[in-house]
């Protein structure tokens, strides 16, 4: 026949088990509500502009059958927002960044954080969004009209986008 712990050892098996459970919702409640809380400020501080994030892809993004194509991680930047660019009056390197807007200055410019995230509150009307690299602006997006990367902003209205730094990406 088999022993049985005394008393006060399976007590505080579950006390320790408890206190563990305990921590551990803790920990999940306060990252929710971190989470939450980033979202909330973003949302709540800017009425009317641009918000999105800034994801860096670098290497082979070439889909494979079996394997899922990776996502990007998400970067810290300089977003740089201009008037409406046309690729036709910018001048840009060989590479595809732009080295010179032609005398255009920036309407303005906001960092995105370490998740990436940036919210800037403009104006209504029409904007390009660009990324500062090292090599220049950077933007992989252009319409119909050579606009390069065009956002509109509606009066009262977030405009939400997804930038993609993909100059270092094979697809």
């Amino acid at each position: 026949m088999m022993k049985q712990p005394p008393l006060r050892y399976a007590q505080a098996i579950r006390l320790v088990f408890f206190l563990v459970t305990g921590l551990a919702m803790l920990s999940a409640q306060n990252s929710f509500a971190q989470k939450s809380s980033d979202k909330k400020t973003a949302s709540t501080t800017v009425k009317q502009g641009i918000c999105g994030t800034v994801i860096e892809k670098k290497g082979n993004f070439m889909p494979s059958p079996g394997q899922q194509t990776p996502s990007g991680q998400p970067v810290v930047r300089e977003v740089v927002i201009f008037p409406v660019l046309n690729n036709t009056k910018v001048k840009s390197t060989p590479e595809g960044f732009i080295e010179s807007t032609n005398g255009v200055k920036p309407v303005k410019t906001v960092k995105s954080n370490k998740k990436g995230r940036f919210c800037v509150s403009l104006p209504a009307g029409q904007y390009s969004v660009l990324i500062r690299e090292p090599k220049g602006l950077y933007a992989n997006i252009y319409d119909g009209q050579n606009n390069i990367n065009p956002i509109t902003v509606e009066k009262n209205r977030l405009s939400q986008t997804s930038l993609e730094i993909t100059h270092q990406a094979a697809f």
